[in-house]
């Protein structure tokens, strides 16, 4: 099965030059497409590969459609183009319907007819299911949860107690969503542990990688908007919000009461610190560490890029005595240049 390439072009609104007739049946990277095979040229470190491709088409951009050996189909963001070039070529598989032998479900629940309940999966007590939710194997769904229309929850999910999800969600094996915040009251030395009363409130369209954990509101909701997207193991404290179209990269740690706009992206391993305001249109580099609010739009970074291992040692050295200088420099008569 495959789509002939003038057909490709029109469904992702592309520019065909070549062959409209010509059958695409997979994709591949550059380097390693054969024939029947499309790929795209996104990045400019893939450049090199082009004049060597071995693929049928190429989806890229029109700059760059001269040195491709193969039909092109060019477009101001192939990434994106070549996004929907797959999801035509390999569409998700057809949902399934119906309740599984070995679920268990509980009292007054309204699972419409049209949604797909999963071995082994377990669902409390006064549930709504929407149509088209496929629940795959090992689901835990809490009292009083709610999911929306065609959303998508993978093996081993727990979803806690009063979860509110919306519609076309994916949400990737492992993940837990309400979980307790990390609430504790210091008394005598000794913690207390503070109820969490709130709940998870997750938008529409949204996307939560696998293992990652969100933990439901100490009063007020956790809240994720539509569109977000979550990559695999990314904590999201209590009472958080981000904003719509908002993308957060692995393994990054979001403390309580944050509150991050919308359209904003934050790298991988970026740590943030609690009772924070992020702007929209935030750019957050990989590996930062985020101490204070930001106020306005902008790419913003903290840390140090790896080098050379005995450079680093030296430029450590040399940040010790940074704070010797420093002192030495402020006290008069010893500035650089003054002499006595």
């Amino acid at each position: 099965m495959g789509l002939a390439l003038g057909e490709l072009a029109k469904c992702i609104g592309g520019q065909l030059q070549g062959d409209p007739e010509c059958l695409i049946t997979s994709v591949a990277t550059l380097q390693d497409a054969g024939a029947g095979a499309i790929s795209f040229l996104a990045n400019p470190r893939y450049r090199k590969y082009l004049h060597g491709t071995k693929a049928s088409a190429v989806i890229l951009s029109a700059e760059h459609a001269g040195e491709c050996p193969a039909a092109t189909i060019t477009t101001p963001n192939p990434y994106a183009a070549y996004a929907r070039a797959a999801r035509l070529l390999f569409p998700a598989s057809g949902a399934r319907q119906g309740v599984h032998p070995s679920a268990i479900v509980g009292c007054n629940c309204r699972i419409d007819d049209m949604a797909w309940i999963g071995p082994h999966c377990i669902i409390e007590d006064e549930v709504t299911i929407s149509a088209g939710v496929q629940l795959q194997a090992g689901c835990f769904i809490g009292t009083g949860s709610r999911i929306g229309n065609e959303t998508t929850i993978g093996p081993q999910v727990t979803v806690c107690y009063a979860t509110d999800i919306g519609a076309r969600a994916v949400i990737h094996p492992g993940v837990v969503i309400g979980s307790d915040g990390f609430g504790l009251a210091s008394d005598d030395e000794r913690w207390i542990k503070v109820p969490q009363l709130g709940r998870v409130r997750i938008g529409s369209d949204v996307e939560i990688g696998a293992n990652t954990t969100i933990d439901r509101g100490t009063l007020g909701d956790t809240i994720i908007e539509d569109g977000v997207k979550l990559d695999n193991q990314v904590q999201v404290a209590h009472n958080v919000r981000i904003g719509k179209h908002t993308v957060v990269a692995g393994c990054t740690g979001i403390s309580g009461s944050t509150d991050i706009g919308h359209h904003c992206r934050i790298g991988g391993g970026v740590g943030i610190l609690g009772h924070l305001e992020i702007a929209d249109h935030v750019t957050v580099t990989a590996m930062s560490l985020v101490t204070k609010s930001i106020p306005g739009p902008g790419s913003y970074s903290s840390g140090m890029p790896v080098q050379e291992h005995t450079a680093w040692n030296r430029n450590v050295g040399s940040f010790r005595e940074i704070d010797k200088l420093v002192k030495k420099l402020r006290q008069p008569g010893k500035r650089a240049g003054k002499t006595g």
